[in-house]
């Protein structure tokens, strides 16, 4: 990488939209606007808030507030129950939005974007009259509640800073003019990929402050994170332009290695046979995925995890230490990973999962499950796929293939195998953090 001086020219815009899942949510209901409201994935004071408008977090309510918390510090916050559905609507719909003034290059999560300039467009002027034009085409396209922070910089990862200097609303430039003393007021967790371990991390290796790491030259970079990861910071920091940043060079099958979906059961699933039939559903959803995106998987991995007594909490506790999901709930946890060859239909998968679900911890501990997880893991594009000499006499691929055929005219659920019967409408699509759901039919998963 050249440590060259680099010209004053934007060369990425980050989009980065504010609040999304709240301000689709006040979008959606002019009532809701300029009022505190929380998004919460389920309506329980233990439960956390996933979003919270701008007038909710004037208050200190911000994501990962308790709810219970959120009420205390306003009693009249407007709550929520998320949905996946309309803020994947919303996502896709912004997109096009921003298309009218940029093209979109990259999809970082469900509400973020990233536009590539070219040409003169990179000029600072220009850079800045496209971000505008992005901001009033969200506006007037998608939605006058919809508000969104820009970040203009040389390289993608610089360009997410920026993005999350000012908010709401934002606009803000890094030239490499200006680099790296326009972010050394920044604290250590603004940089993206720096969270809360490390930083412990680096405060342990003497580094506490953004000057102390801006301060070290490029082998102290690599020294201080001990992989190839603190060289190539030491670039974007200072504006190189890097493929590293950008991702271009790497292909689908290295960048998704899994899939598959999780579910907080609902009180009625809390039992042995409510949480198979979960199971059961979130591994139908999981294969369709799967065969939808064109993979073929070898390994199938199946995550429980179960709810404590306190009585139980404290026990544990004196030998071990106690996990607490993020709705509060104290629990024990349980998974375990098959591996197969390769196969894409439900009916092969379901009895991979089935014999899983046996070697399930039996007790008293283990009577009250509140969270199950199906993964698909060890991807394989179809065209890199070999097919078995002798052809499946079961034609279960076909029958996999025809029930797609019928789920994505009706609803994924519309022809399932019956074990997940009890739990059809149970486990609907969560909210996607890390990426944009994909409408595969007439539903998003």
């Amino acid at each position: 990488m050249s440590t060259a001086p680099q010209p004053d020219r934007f060369h990425y815009l980050h989009i980065d939209l504010n609040s999304f899942f709240a301000s689709v949510e006040q979008q959606l209901h002019e009532e809701y606007r300029g009022k505190p409201l929380a998004v919460v994935p389920t309506m329980a004071d233990t439960t956390m808030c996933i979003a919270a408008s701008y007038e909710a977090k004037a208050l200190g309510i911000k994501t990962g507030t308790q709810v219970g918390k959120a009420k205390e510090i306003c009693p009249d916050i407007i709550l929520i129950a998320g949905n996946h559905t309309e803020y994947a609507k919303y996502s896709h719909l912004i997109a096009e939005a921003v298309e009218l003034a940029c093209p979109v290059s990259h999809t970082p999560s469900i509400d973020e974007m990233v536009c590539q300039l070219i040409g003169r467009e990179q000029e600072p002027p220009r850079a800045r009259q496209i971000a505008l034009d992005i901001k009033q085409s969200i506006y007037k396209n998608a939605g006058v509640a919809l508000r969104c922070s820009i970040g203009m910089a040389p390289n993608r990862y610089l360009a997410k800073i920026a993005s999350d200097m000012q908010k709401p609303d934002g606009l803000i430039g890094l030239l490499p003019s200006q680099l790296p003393r326009a972010i050394a007021h920044l604290e250590l967790r603004d940089l993206p990929g720096v969270g809360a371990r490390t930083e412990i991390r680096l405060n342990k290796k003497g580094i506490t402050t953004m000057e102390q790491l801006l301060a070290l030259d490029r082998s102290g970079m690599r020294t201080l994170f001990d992989s190839v990861w603190g060289d190539r910071m030491y670039h974007w920091l200072r504006g190189a332009q890097t493929e590293d940043s950008t991702g271009s060079n790497v292909s689908q099958a290295e960048v998704q290695k899994s899939l598959g979906h999780s579910h907080v059961l609902a009180p009625e699933h809390r039992s042995q046979e409510g949480s198979w039939a979960v199971a059961h559903k979130l591994l139908h959803k999981s294969a369709m995925r799967l065969r939808m995106e064109h993979f073929y998987t070898g390994s199938l991995a199946v995550t429980i995890r179960y709810q404590l007594t306190r009585e139980q909490a404290e026990a544990r506790a004196a030998h071990s230490k106690v996990k607490r999901h993020t709705s509060g709930i104290k629990n024990s946890g349980w998974a375990m990973e098959a591996r197969f060859r390769d196969c894409l239909d439900t009916l092969t998968l379901l009895e991979v999962l089935r014999a899983l679900w046996a070697q399930r911890p039996q007790g008293a501990e283990f009577n009250k499950p509140f969270f199950v997880g199906v993964t698909l893991r060890n991807l394989i594009p179809e065209s890199e796929h070999q097919d078995e000499l002798f052809a499946d006499p079961n034609n279960r691929a076909q029958l996999s293939t025809t029930m797609d055929k019928l789920n994505l005219k009706y609803g994924h659920t519309t022809l399932h195998f019956a074990g997940m019967l009890p739990a059809r409408e149970s486990a609907p699509t969560r909210i996607a953090f890390t990426q944009i759901p994909v409408q595969y039919g007439v539903d998003y998963m």
